[in-house]
């Protein structure tokens, strides 16, 4: 498994070979994150965890497609 957080979005290589992606906007706590902090991940046995933010995603709800409570696409945040 290896995982990537850039400007854009969160991404992790599953053990399987299969890639699972999410924007970055679904998780607010890492659009405010400076880049050094996202780019800080520690794989888990089920999910993603960036110690310097003390925050955490599961590969479930990537999967899943659920967003973070208070989560709004660019596009509704600018009106």
């Amino acid at each position: 498994m290896a995982a990537r957080c850039d400007a854009d979005g969160v991404s992790v290589k599953l053990a399987d070979g299969r890639e699972v992606q999410a924007p970055l906007w679904w998780y607010p706590f890492l659009l405010r994150a400076e880049p050094t902090a996202r780019a800080e991940i520690e794989l888990q046995f089920d999910g993603l965890w960036w110690p310097t933010l003390d925050e955490g995603i599961s590969i479930k709800s990537m999967l899943l497609g659920w967003r973070a409570p208070g989560a709004v696409p660019p596009s509704v945040a600018a009106e």
